[in-house]
């Protein structure tokens, strides 16, 4: 029996020391870090980006002076309006007062159409733009470093602020992929290195190596050291908007088809600032534009104090807009002559019509209009465009990048009519109140157009619309009328205009035999309606189409229902 019991405690010392060892083994397993180096996610690129503690998958090429970053990258944290123009095999770079036209290969570019020299030209390599830095850092606000170690290239944007760190153990410590010390290592920490710190998590740092590096480092290894902002660079430019100066813009269109009005025949016009002849329209597919100017209405514009905009318009051909559009050489063949016109005419704007359009030629559109612009400041014109209340429809609406566009000009001329337009199979008003207000607060709200960019466009004309049934069939016609042509017919037709609370207009109606004539009246009732919106919204104005169609009442009635505080 002793025999026995000694050999089971033997058996059973046995078991514990084998018990012991596994746990040992299992404790040091957990315990232990891993000691396992990896390569970091970017080694496969030769000169690698980063930005905001991450990179980025396309590599820089060159170094110093002649490193060249991706246009991909460029345009995702330095600009996202430098575009590459595939036509004309140029990068496009516009600012708010400068075009660059750098074509690839070349050393020659232009700025503002003066010629230019490169050190470095732009390069195509493998499908890949890359664009030298020294132009870059000419025109935005951003620092590069290039880590003499690794050669890869960090960014930093104005008002960045990178909080630094220092290890300041004994010995090196690692870089790990995750917060943990069983993740694998990636690089290691010098002793006094400096690192950026991006994020915090428990007990452990987030941080990037200036050799490029990024991964997590305990707390414990390094010591925070102190905050670096990148200077702001303030962006001067010479060119100040022109706003009235007193109250809002108060402008008019002038409809000039073939031949120039009799300025004699033009009555007073009190509070009027601008007049917009629409003179100008693209006249073909290469570039060429037809011209109706006449200086002498310049001439009568100047003597009453009016400043003149002309209108320019794509004469409303889809097509013809969409070859104009798509190269840098057509769109800077409109863009001279409109320069030649306006100093030969003495002009102080030019306000852009462009309707019709296929939806494919949104950016095309608003690349000319940031092309144009700096050159048109550069002249002190201002620079204006029409656009229609937001809808479904691809050419009417659609087409219009709003915010885009909005940014760039001076002014933007919503065009709050044509809620029932001339072919409308239904008749109803040229522009209610609550479907003006709906277009406005959708260009404020939802394409955060600002207020004092914003102008009201709004109707002298309405519509008498004729209703009658055909073969069961009830259908509408209309034609345009004045104010004073509706006024002749109320007259004449010995009729009582009702307020109708659902359009804030007046409203009459009468039968003709079988039909019925319904007009939704435009009035003093109705512009004192809509120039309440440009106050309730603090507009910069309104724009009225157009001259000639009003009543002369009108005038007053703006002059004296005009806000005069400037948005």
């Amino acid at each position: 029996m002793l025999r026995s019991s000694r050999k089971g405690i033997l058996i059973s010392a046995l078991c514990l020391g084998i018990f012991a060892a596994g746990a040992g083994t299992f404790l040091i397993q957990q315990l232990a870090p891993n000691k396992t180096h990896v390569e970091p996610d970017f080694h496969d690129l030769t000169k690698p980006i980063f930005y905001d503690g991450d990179y980025f998958k396309t590599s820089a090429i060159g170094e110093k002076e002649g490193l060249k970053l991706p246009l991909d990258f460029v345009q995702q944290w330095i600009d996202p309006t430098i575009i590459y123009e595939k036509s004309s095999d140029s990068v496009i770079i516009t600012t708010k007062d400068k075009v660059i036209r750098m074509k690839t290969t070349e050393l020659s570019a232009f700025m503002n159409e003066k010629p230019i020299s490169l050190s470095f030209p732009v390069e195509k390599k493998n499908d890949t733009i890359y664009l030298p830095i020294e132009p870059l850092k000419q025109l935005y606000a951003f620092e590069i470093r290039e880590s003499t170690k690794s050669g890869a290239v960090l960014l930093y944007k104005q008002g960045d602020v990178i909080k630094w760190g220092k290890h300041t153990g004994k010995k090196e410590t690692p870089l790990r992929t995750n917060a943990t010390i069983k993740a694998p290592i990636i690089a290691t920490i010098a002793v006094n290195e400096q690192v950026m710190i991006t994020e915090t998590e428990e007990d452990w740092y987030k941080v990037q190596l200036e050799s490029g590096p990024i991964g997590f480092v305990r707390k414990s290894e390094i010591t925070e050291d102190h905050d670096e902002t990148i200077p702001l660079q303030e962006q001067v430019s010479t060119y100040v908007p022109w706003k009235p100066l007193t109250g809002k813009l108060n402008m008019t269109w002038e409809h000039v088809i073939s031949k120039n009005p009799d300025t004699s025949k033009i009555g007073e016009m009190p509070g009027l600032q601008v007049v917009s002849p629409t003179w100008f329209s693209v006249a073909d597919s290469e570039g060429r534009i037809s011209n109706l100017a006449d200086a002498s209405y310049v001439k009568w514009a100047h003597d009453r104090n009016y400043q003149v905009w002309a209108l320019f318009s794509n004469g409303f051909d889809a097509d013809r807009t969409t070859k104009v559009l798509a190269n840098y050489d057509l769109r800077m063949k409109l863009i001279k002559q409109l320069l030649g016109f306006a100093q030969t005419y003495k002009l102080q704007g030019i306000n852009i019509d462009f309707e019709n359009v296929y939806l494919k030629d949104k950016e095309n559109l608003v690349q000319f209009v940031r092309e144009m612009t700096p050159f048109m400041h550069e002249m002190g014109l201002s620079v204006s465009i029409d656009v229609t209340p937001k809808s479904t429809n691809e050419m009417w609406s659609m087409f219009y990048d709003r915010p885009a566009l909005a940014e760039v000009v001076d002014y933007m001329m919503l065009m709050a009519y044509d809620e029932y337009w001339a072919t409308s199979p239904k008749s109803g008003s040229v522009s209610s109140l609550p479907w003006a207000e709906r277009s406005v607060t959708a260009l404020l709200t939802t394409d955060k157009v600002p207020p004092s960019k914003l102008v009201l466009g709004v109707p002298f004309y309405t519509r008498q619309w004729t209703e009658e049934t055909k073969n069961g069939k009830l259908t509408a016609t209309s034609k345009t009328l004045t104010m004073e042509a509706a006024q002749t017919i109320i007259k004449d037709k010995k009729l009582t205009p009702t307020f109708l609370a659902d359009t804030g207009q007046n409203y009459v109606e009468y039968k003709d035999g079988n039909k019925l004539i319904r007009i939704w009246l435009e009035d003093e009732v109705s512009m004192k309606a809509r120039l309440a919106l440009v106050d309730k919204y603090n507009l910069a104005g309104v724009a009225s189409w157009r001259r000639g169609f009003e009543k002369p009442v009108i005038w007053e009635v703006t002059k004296d229902n005009l806000p005069k505080v400037q948005p």
